[in-house]
């Protein structure tokens, strides 16, 4: 899928882009519901996400489990990303 090719794109070593995947997969486990079945809605939601999980990366943030929380925030109106 597209966004996971965004993800595999950064500029980060193997092991940060682990931690990446493993936070994209957390997070959308926990958006998936909410997004519903539509093909479409689902490649911007998964865009989106990778954006915000790559965004929070460059700011820093390496650790999966705050990323997918801070992501999952962003994602839902409960803070701001910075650029």
């Amino acid at each position: 899928m597209k966004a996971r090719q965004l993800i595999a794109s950064a500029s980060y070593g193997p092991e940060q882009l682990k931690a990446l995947f493993e936070a994209f997969d957390q997070a959308w486990e926990v958006m998936a519901a909410e997004v519903g079945e539509d093909p479409a809605a689902i490649e911007v939601a998964r865009l989106r996400l990778a954006n915000t999980i790559i965004g929070l990366a460059g700011s820093g943030e390496l650790d999966p489990v705050q990323l997918k929380n801070a992501a999952l925030r962003l994602l839902s109106g409960g803070g701001r990303q910075s650029s």
